[in-house]
């Protein structure tokens, strides 16, 4: 039998079993949605990257976006005029665009009732987990490819008090048809890193910096309090679209 699908009828069994009516929320973004990659720090590029979706840094000088312009399908917002050409400058649309960040990432550190604490011990390499929400006191570890099986409408909240470290050419695979825009990843440790060749899906909202190694690949947000750093990486924002990872 088909691997995927015997996960897929794994994990519909284990949501029978619970009993569970999943009614958590997507986490309300506000205008840093319209964002790839946000930070307050800087993005550090070893090129070429490929990013599909807005990127902005507020508070620091524009000159901190070392992303090039052919390497971004999107808009470029900086706080100053120290970019590259291409650069738009709208320090009020990035001060509000950080606000709507962090007060996301607030919201979803008090959100309460978590349907899963400790999770694996903060090991999830290989597991596949169903819609809730998440909660750890640790870091958390992938080190090998795991699954997250659902619905379109199901939503996926993982809080964690430490670190993410997700290994080299591990990925994240979605199962019954379960949506970028549903998963996020709100980090409260010093750094998120996704080494060499990972594929990681969702909206990572990060206190410390998110840190992807060569030819890793996010589909969805990187939301940062510090900085974000990429070596030729590929992040594109959610859409409809399923990705194939």
């Amino acid at each position: 039998m088909n691997l995927l699908l015997t996960l897929t009828q794994s994990a519909n069994k284990l949501r029978q079993t619970k009993l569970v009516t999943n009614t958590l929320k997507a986490l309300n973004l506000g205008n840093s949605a319209s964002f790839a990659i946000l930070t307050k720090t800087g993005v550090t590029d070893v090129s070429p990257s490929s990013v599909v979706g807005n990127v902005g840094a507020y508070p620091i000088t524009g000159a901190a976006i070392l992303l090039t312009c052919p390497e971004i399908v999107g808009t470029v917002y900086q706080v100053d005029a120290a970019g590259a050409a291409c650069f738009v400058t709208n320090a009020s649309h990035l001060l509000s665009s950080i606000g709507d960040m962090e007060i996301a990432y607030t919201a979803a550190n008090l959100l309460a009732n978590p349907d899963f604490i400790e999770y694996g011990a903060g090991d999830i390499s290989g597991a596949t987990l169903t819609p809730g929400l998440y909660k750890w006191s640790s870091s958390v570890l992938i080190n090998a490819d795991f699954y997250l099986c659902g619905t379109p409408n199901d939503v996926f909240i993982f809080t964690i008090a430490g670190n993410i470290n997700q290994a080299a050419n591990t990925k994240l695979t979605l199962l019954g048809g379960v949506k970028t825009s549903n998963i996020f990843w709100v980090v409260q440790g010093a750094s998120v890193d996704i080494q060499a060749g990972a594929v990681l899906q969702g909206t990572i909202l990060a206190k410390g910096g998110i840190n992807l190694i060569t030819g890793a690949k996010v589909y969805g947000r990187l939301l940062a309090q510090t900085a974000v750093t990429l070596q030729m990486n590929t992040i594109v924002i959610p859409s409809n679209k399923k990705y194939t990872t």
